[in-house]
């Protein structure tokens, strides 16, 4: 089996990324080096902002990722993947600078739930992805109910995963948060921000846990072979 070259949209933020590139390669069926995709990333902490640009409250990320894709598509690569869920609102700001497809994974997302079978959604997500409405949108679309934490809630836990803090403590609390979703009738948890499966998994939750970032790699891996 081979692979079309993947360049990767990364760095939003860093530990997210090499979280999505670890389940890419575990994921890969592969029996040696040479059985896995080439990859092509660029890893780009400084793109702006993503929850302060839709505030208002700082510079649009959408040039700096239209040009990381750029510059991909010139290396080589031939499908873009971007495993930040936020940064999907320019999503078509990068489709539009390039000729290469880009894997959406708000749709990768939308599309693991509806197979789920869940009726009414808990989202733990950023501040931007709750103000942009990029999964409560889209699932309403589909006919599938939202149930939102609260900004306050988890902005503060995701700072401090970004920042490093996995341990024991940090996984109580998001589990508390979604133990509160499904409370509030959530019968399925999305985790919709890339840092969230850093410290959250199904064990931790009682009803079914959808984890985006595992769909974008199966996503990939399908979208890849030649």
């Amino acid at each position: 089996m081979s692979y079309r070259t993947l360049g990767v949209i990364g760095g939003m933020g860093p530990a997210a990324t090499v979280d999505f590139l670890a389940r890419l390669l575990a994921a890969t069926p592969a029996k040696g080096d040479a059985d896995h995709m080439r990859v092509l990333m660029d890893c780009n902490p400084q793109a702006p902002g993503r929850n302060a640009a839709l505030a208002g409250e700082g510079p649009s990320p959408g040039p700096t990722l239209a040009a990381m894709a750029r510059g991909l598509e010139a290396s080589g690569a031939e499908l873009l993947a971007m495993p930040c869920n936020a940064a999907h609102f320019w999503a078509d700001e990068i489709r539009a600078a390039v000729a290469i497809p880009l894997v959406g994974m708000i749709e990768v997302g939308v599309a693991a739930v509806r197979v789920s079978g869940a009726r009414r959604v808990g989202l733990l997500a950023a501040d931007a992805v709750l103000r942009s409405g990029l999964y409560s949108k889209a699932l309403a679309a589909a006919g599938i109910d939202t149930v939102e934490i609260e900004p306050d809630a988890i902005m503060p836990l995701i700072l401090r995963i970004k920042a490093g803090d996995t341990g024991p403590g940090m996984r109580a609390e998001m589990a508390a948060l979604a133990a509160g979703l499904v409370e509030r009738g959530a019968d399925t948890i999305l985790a919709a921000c890339t840092e969230v499966p850093l410290v959250l998994d199904q064990s931790q939750v009682s009803v079914p846990l959808v984890d985006v970032t595992q769909a974008l790699v199966e996503a990939v891996l399908e979208r890849a072979r030649r």
